[in-house]
């Protein structure tokens, strides 16, 4: 008995539920907002450069760069010539090397000059004093400051060079 009360309740409910189908439902809404799609790129980000000992003449560099389309990001290691110097030259000396650690201060132009203006020349093929201030005399393209060496031993011939430049536009006038 009970199934078949069950099976009545089921069927009312479809009748029901079939005749409000047969009806006109109208639902009217309105939508409105803002779909806004962030698509800015990820921030470029410098790598870290890990220089793990403290005794290294090496500087870490870094940069990076970012724009709306593209990120760059790079590092690298840049040695540093002047601390290595300076490291070799005191290694030297406590080694009782002492000319090998004045010669390697030597490579460096501002301390040859300045030896030279303390009046003691660098040491030159393991000769020192005047020996090697004559070696450097005779040998002026082995100093580290020989540019700026040549350009003041040079200033004597510029009227040499004068003469040759007129000599040169005098001819040309003469042919025209």
């Amino acid at each position: 008995m009970r199934s078949v009360f069950l099976l009545a309740l089921m069927a009312v409910s479809v009748m029901a539920n079939a005749q409000e189908q047969e009806g006109t439902n109208t639902v009217t809404s309105t939508v409105t907002g803002t779909t806004t799609l962030d698509r800015t790129p990820n921030t470029a980000t410098a790598p870290s450069v890990n220089i793990n000992n403290q005794d290294v003449c090496t500087i870490p560099a870094t940069a990076a760069i970012q724009t709306q389309v593209l990120g760059i990001a790079g590092g690298s290691a840049i040695r540093d010539m002047n601390c290595e110097r300076l490291k070799l030259a005191r290694s030297l000396y406590a080694m009782g090397m002492k000319v090998a650690a004045v010669s390697a201060l030597c490579q460096d132009k501002r301390v040859f000059q300045a030896m030279n203006a303390a009046g003691t020349p660098c040491p030159y093929d393991g000769e020192i004093g005047e020996a090697a201030e004559k070696l450097w005399e005779e040998n002026p393209e082995q100093r580290p400051d020989y540019e700026e060496w040549k350009d003041e031993n040079e200033q004597g011939n510029d009227s040499s060079k004068l003469f040759g430049i007129g000599a040169g536009a005098l001819l040309f006038i003469l042919l025209l």
